[in-house]
């Protein structure tokens, strides 16, 4: 078997440790071709696995409907808000980040304009560097004893208020995604945002840019600030409107400002806050450290690398992938869910319209989310052209209208590691279910009432037929006069043992006048084939 060969594009600067591990890779082809623009990007883009970014690339709705053979983008960062990740999402194309390899450089960012912005670093380094000696001028204050507004209590804001905490500030943050006991747990207290807003001396910005987030701060909430507070924002330019900033700043509602993220970057000439004496402004530094350019290039070429190789998916923002989970237990559940679905919609006798998951395992809470996808993958995924898989299969079973229920199984199931699935379409219902073995082998276990163990395997010839003698004989004959060879055979009966249904394992796929032939014999009642 030949070795494949992905396509990689680099379209953004990334660290050389990255580009080596790329490089070095005997099944990858990487492309750098930094500066593009959209048009560029869009003409090339349709040759390429992959797509390795930075914050400079766009990779907006023309460039993915470009991509056709794309099927990750890797962005070396945080923020993906320079991805449209719903159409992404919607294609099926892996949204991937890489949040803490730049974690500690940012939050030491922050601390470093928090420390300048309370001391008056710059202006008196301006001073003295134009031959004054204005010590008078620039008075500072103390962080000890200050409280601190921290809004977005992710991976950065967390490590910001541990080191705040180190120089004795109170933190105060908001973030409506974070439970309570993660507070108590940080030693800090969770609020509303006007409540931090209100009581902080100092307030700064880690949360991500959306339609709910941007232009967070404005007029509007910069009046309810503490007055002589101060802002810092290390996260992304448009959480801040920054004529509103620089309205307060010269209104004396805020102390200073620290901006070292804009909408555009570089800024305009005529950016309201580049140039005021009240504002220190860095070009976008908080990632900016040796440590954090390397760890991040190797973390992103890893990941795209492993994710086109199907070995494991790492830090995806749009593929519910559970962290700290071994990566082949999770895709031995995923696998077997898909073939359940698959098939689910090829005995079903109309449009399915309800799906019911229940998960029997030790770890069933982390697993119900791709375990779900894989199932409505196996469910939609032979409904339409196009690349259907697990990221856009919630999306697509979600457009056409099907209603998918999740729980954990109570009680004892028939085995362990079981995956039970119940569909529903206009006048009928069917359940069947699985079981991933300890050998990580999937199993089909159960078919509504009729129980076997059978490999989810190649292409099956599911069968019901009278429970009388003489079916195996002659279906055996047929597919023998049509030269196809069976593999396994395994087969359950009612309870009253008057039905049967077979789940027959076939070396090639029959064509359909074979099983015409099949469902033209006495006993048959319904065939049909399925590939799993």
């Amino acid at each position: 078997m030949s070795t494949p060969n992905y396509k990689i594009l680099v379209s953004d600067k990334l660290g050389q440790d990255g580009l080596d591990v790329l490089e070095a890779a005997p099944d990858a082809v990487v492309d750098i071709n930094t500066g593009l623009s959209e048009d560029e990007l869009e003409a090339i883009i349709g040759d390429y696995d992959a797509l390795v970014i930075r914050s400079g690339t766009q990779v907006t709705s023309k460039v993915l409907e470009a991509g056709s053979k794309l099927r990750v983008v890797g962005r070396a960062g945080v923020g993906t808000d320079n991805v449209d990740v719903d159409l992404a999402t919607r294609k099926g194309v892996i949204v991937m980040n890489t949040p803490e390899g730049n974690t500690i450089a940012t939050a030491e960012q922050t601390m470093t304009l928090l420390l300048a912005s309370a001391r008056n670093v710059v202006p008196a380094h301006n001073s003295m560097a134009e031959g004054r000696w204005d010590r008078s001028l620039y008075t500072g204050i103390e962080l000890s004893g200050k409280v601190l507004g921290v809004i977005g209590f992710g991976r950065v804001g967390r490590a910001v208020a541990v080191r705040a905490q180190a120089f004795g500030m109170s933190i105060m943050a908001y973030d409506p995604y974070v439970a309570e006991r993660v507070g108590l747990e940080a030693n800090i207290e969770l609020a509303d945002l006007d409540e931090v807003l209100a009581a902080s001396d100092f307030v700064t910005l880690h949360t991500a840019l959306s339609a709910d987030t941007e232009n967070l701060i404005n007029s509007e909430r910069l009046a309810t600030m503490k007055p002589g507070a101060t802002l810092i924002n290390v996260a992304r330019g448009g959480l801040v409107d920054v004529d509103a900033v620089a309205a307060a700043l010269e209104a004396g509602t805020l102390r200073t400002a620290a901006i070292d993220v804009f909408v555009e970057e570089p800024p305009e000439a005529n950016h309201p806050l580049v140039g005021n004496p009240k504002v220190i402004h860095t070009p976008h530094l908080g990632a900016s450290t040796a440590e954090a350019q390397r760890s991040v290039a190797i973390e992103i070429a890893d990941q795209v690398l492993d994710a086109l190789r199907g070995t494991r998916i790492t830090n995806s923002v749009n593929l519910a992938f559970p962290p700290g989970l071994d990566f082949a237990r999770v895709s031995s559940f995923i696998n077997l869910a898909s073939k359940i679905g698959r098939m689910q919609f090829a005995m079903a006798d109309g449009p399915i319209h309800t799906v019911e998951l229940e998960l029997y395992a030790s770890d069933a809470e982390e697993l119900m989310r791709p375990v779900a996808s894989g199932l409505l993958k196996g469910v939609v995924e032979t409904t339409m052209a196009g690349t259907i898989n697990f990221v856009n299969a919630p999306v697509i079973a979600n457009e056409r209208g099907i209603k998918v229920s999740r729980s954990v199984g109570l009680g004892q199931a028939d085995y362990q590691n079981q995956i039970t699935c119940r569909v529903s379409w206009d006048g009928g219902e069917r359940t069947i279910s699985g079981s991933v073995f300890s050998d990580d082998q999937p199993r089909i276990v159960q078919v509504s009432s009729y129980r076997f163990e059978a490999d989810p395997t190649g292409t099956v010839l599911l069968m019901m037929n009278d429970d009388v003698p003489g079916v195996i004989g002659t279906v055996g004959t047929v597919l023998g006069d049509f030269g196809i060879n069976i593999a396994e055979w395994r087969l359950g009966r009612n309870e009253n043992r008057t039905e049967a249904l077979s789940f027959i394992n076939l070396d090639v796929r029959p064509d359909p006048e074979i099983v015409a032939a099949l469902e033209g014999l006495e006993a048959v009642n319904k065939a049909t084939i399925v590939d799993l």
